[in-house]
């Protein structure tokens, strides 16, 4: 059985809304990603310490990060 998670990567100043689909089944890592779905964050992390935003926007949803001041 599969269900749909989102998964969040931080890198700088970068944010990446990563969907992925989680294994569940009746063992005691579940739920847990395929290998497939690992690489897919990883290249989404990867993209985004290089700061190619064009090549991580084909993994998810990419925000930018601005920092705001405390009141």
């Amino acid at each position: 059985m599969t269900r749909i998670s989102k998964e969040f990567i931080h890198e700088g100043r970068y944010c990446a809304e990563i969907q992925v689909e989680l294994i569940e089944d009746d063992t005691a890592w579940s739920p847990y990603l395929s290998p497939a779905e690992v690489r897919k964050l990883e290249a989404a992390r990867e993209a985004l310490r290089r700061g190619d935003l064009a090549e991580a926007a084909q993994y998810g949803r990419v925000f930018e990060l601005t920092p705001v001041a405390a009141e």
